[in-house]
């Protein structure tokens, strides 16, 4: 007997942040979430998809009155797709299909109830960029913002019926891999030009950073799939964000005169630094992570964005500026690897353009979708 208990209390809220902390407590590789990362997806006045959307969480019991899994469901105004669609995720299970299987049933009940047609999932109530995905390959210790699980998770969703929607890719390299002949035969090229040079961004000076990445990013991906154009004072409230974190050697401008035309943007993984934490973010824990971040080694920096404007693409300036950025960072820093965030298989421009970055494909998530109608024919993420 499996017992369903609504997540609505404070002791609730708690169990559903510890019970992943136990079943992981023996895999070297899980770090755990902060739990103000988690609570403010489900709290109505810090995340938007409640303006259009609803969400519940779920316990699940035994008869023994023990946690065996957990689940959010939810709908969004906001996730629109060929049929009504809704979505689960924060799912954690132990090994057994049954209780799996019970909890997907009960996610299937909710959405239908609600008018849905099919759910997706581990999914995020929200944005894509954190919680989307299940693990299928590359266990290792995973970034900020991204779900983990067990190998044997992929097995309950398969045979329950989920199909993948859509893979994630997640790129990589060593930052003290040889870099592409091409790379130097260009930073050779460009660096005679004159007009042509490459910066750090400066934590001192972030309108102006602000300002140059929202023209790159909107000339440069105005054309892509699902691109969208930024606005520049969400930009910087961005940057003021992560302030705390940049690290002035890692993310490179690259201007002609003064005209910005490409960008390298990176972030340390801030994961090797909560992972001390215990989920926690206290004023202990603050100032612990001050502590921590002075003195461990980050040996891990996330790739968030790339971008040329379009006069300035397929030139090799990419080369000039990732071969401008090496040098710096190799003498200048103690990352060892550097980790593209996942992008899906169903966009070839950036998979092409990530590839080109001399990257191989060291991690995989996967988007499942269930279709109630198990008569419809299931189709995939449609290519950008």
């Amino acid at each position: 007997m499996i017992i369903v208990e609504e997540v609505q209390n404070e002791n609730q809220k708690k169990k559903f942040l510890e019970f992943p902390a136990q079943l992981y407590r023996h895999d070297k590789n899980y770090i755990r979430p902060r739990n103000q990362d988690i609570e403010e997806i489900f709290d109505p006045e810090k995340n938007k998809s409640f303006q259009n959307g609803e969400c519940a969480r779920f316990l699940f019991k035994n008869s023994e009155n023990e946690t065996v899994g957990k689940v959010a469901v939810f709908i969004s105004g906001l996730y629109q797709q060929k049929q009504p669609t809704g979505g689960m995720g924060f799912f954690d299970c132990i090994n057994d299909q049954g209780t799996a299987n019970f909890i997907f049933d009960h996610c299937k009940n909710w959405l239908r109830e609600r008018g849905m047609e099919a759910m997706d999932g581990p999914i995020n109530f929200g944005e894509r960029d954190k919680f989307w995905g299940l693990l299928i390959e590359g266990f290792t210790d995973p970034l900020f913002g991204m779900n983990y699980n067990f190998p044997y998770y992929k097995e309950l969703f398969e045979n329950y019926g989920f199909k993948i929607y859509f893979e994630q890719l997640c790129f990589s390299r060593p930052i003290f891999a040889e870099v592409s002949r091409i790379f130097t035969l260009m930073h050779t090229k460009h660096s005679t030009n004159p007009a042509i040079s490459a910066r750090p961004m400066k934590k001192n000076d972030l309108p102006k950073f602000a300002k140059d990445f929202t023209e790159i990013y909107n000339q440069a991906w105005a054309s892509h799939g699902e691109g969208k154009q930024l606005e520049e004072a969400k930009v910087l409230k961005m940057f003021k964000t992560m302030k705390p974190i940049i690290n002035e050697h890692i993310s490179w401008f690259v201007y002609e005169n003064e005209k910005p035309i490409a960008m390298w943007m990176n972030l340390p993984d801030v994961n090797q630094w909560f992972k001390y934490l215990n989920g926690k973010f206290g004023i202990v824990e603050k100032l612990k992570f001050l502590w921590i971040k002075q003195f461990k080694k980050n040996e891990k920096m996330v790739g968030l964005v790339f971008g040329v404007v379009p006069e300035w693409q397929k030139k090799g300036i990419d080369g000039y500026m990732i071969w401008e950025g090496t040098q710096h960072l190799r003498k200048h820093t103690d990352f060892k690897t550097t980790e593209l965030q996942w992008i899906g298989d169903f966009n070839p421009k950036m998979i092409k353009i990530a590839e080109s970055l001399d990257t191989t494909v060291t991690r995989k998530l996967a988007t499942y979708r269930y279709l109630f109608d198990r008569e419809k024919e299931f189709e995939r993420h449609p290519i950008l």
